[in-house]
């Protein structure tokens, strides 16, 4: 609805009488519709003020500047409790800035006043998926496709729960009513083939990345996917070719850097994989998984003090990563610290890595 502003000032009549100023009293019924319009005039500027906020939050979250537009979001709820509006994209901002506590207290507010509002359910859910409290944000996804069975965004985002609790097949029932919904969501058939690449299913998982990358080809992520997934199955040839053409359009994405680098060490191009990886960390210093893998590459070249070198910054960035321990117990072993090689592969195998079990086993158990 279009607010505007009531223009008119109503105040003491003046009157001229035999050239002299008289003030003559407002009747009962003329104050009381002064009064009516003052305060008409009052609750107009309220709004418009409201409003000013509003479209002013809404440019700054276009701007994808989201503490700003949550900033001028509030003074537009204050200034207009009623504005349901400003209170949704409140919370959506909370939530696209990770306030995910503020963005629940926003969705549940709302939901008080409207028990049937869909769009907020879905909203609070994404917020406790963030928190990673993912039986309420079932049960608020749930309750969206409920009240709205036609939003591909409710069942999408309840694949992506189902898929981070390791739930594939669930997530895959999700992620194809999403495509049934919306056809062309190339995010949609990329969440699916994920579910089939860890089931191992990599021919489906093939399918559904190639779908995606019809669907959308300037996705580099996509790429990526199909590169790993051609990896997996040992054709190389067809990996560094979706590489290259991740890397094609994204020149800054490392991931794909890293992933053309292990390709390449798995093809026996050494050197040239050590540039990949060296690309990668070079664009991210903290991607502990190409400080490893130049452990790995300086492993293969039998440069085994580099390669403990490295496996020591690799876990400088995450202390956690088993595939360092494991390269790093690989070095050790090579300098003929067998003690040292088999506490690492003793973690390793405490952080689940299966090589660091068989290592640990086969070179260190009494």
């Amino acid at each position: 609805m279009k607010r505007t502003t009531i223009g008119l000032l109503f105040g003491l009549i003046c009157i001229s009488h035999n050239g002299n100023a008289q003030i003559e009293q407002l009747t009962p019924q003329e104050t009381r519709y002064r009064d009516s319009i003052t305060k008409l005039n009052q609750q107009n500027a309220t709004v418009a003020a409201s409003q000013e906020a509003y479209n002013k939050g809404i440019e700054l979250f276009n701007q994808k500047n989201f503490t700003g537009a949550i900033a001028e979001f509030k003074k537009s709820v204050a200034a207009d409790p009623n504005f349901t509006a400003a209170h949704y994209n409140k919370g959506v901002a909370e939530n696209e800035a990770e306030q995910f506590k503020d963005a629940v207290a926003t969705f549940t507010l709302l939901i008080k006043k409207d028990a049937a509002y869909s769009k907020a359910y879905f909203q609070r859910g994404r917020a406790y998926q963030g928190l990673a409290d993912y039986l309420s944000s079932e049960k608020d996804y749930e309750k969206s496709i409920q009240l709205d069975a036609k939003n591909p965004k409710a069942y999408y985002n309840y694949g992506t729960l189902k898929f981070l609790q390791q739930d594939y097949n669930t997530a895959i029932k999700y992620f194809s009513k999403t495509i049934e919904l919306d056809p062309n969501n190339a995010y949609a058939y990329n969440d699916r083939g994920s579910c089939y690449r860890m089931q191992a299913n990599y021919p489906k998982a093939l399918a559904d990345y190639e779908e995606a990358q019809r669907k959308n080809p300037n996705l580099a992520f996509v790429l990526n996917n199909i590169g790993t997934t051609k990896k997996k199955t040992k054709d190389y040839v067809g990996a560094l070719a979706a590489f290259n053409r991740a890397i094609s359009i994204d020149a800054n994405y490392y991931m794909a850097y890293n992933n053309r680098g292990a390709t390449l060490m798995d093809k026996g191009s050494t050197d040239e994989a050590l540039k990949d990886f060296e690309k990668a960390l070079q664009l991210n210093a903290k991607y502990a998984p190409a400080a490893s893998n130049l452990s790995a590459a300086y492993f293969k070249k039998k440069d085994y003090k580099k390669a403990e070198e490295w496996a020591n910054k690799a876990l400088q960035i995450d202390p956690n990563y088993a595939a360092a321990y494991v390269n790093r117990g690989m070095a050790k072993e090579m300098q003929r610290d067998i003690v040292g090689a088999c506490e690492d592969w003793h973690k390793a195998n405490e952080l689940g890595s299966a090589e660091g079990k068989t290592y640990y086993s086969g070179n260190c158990s009494n």
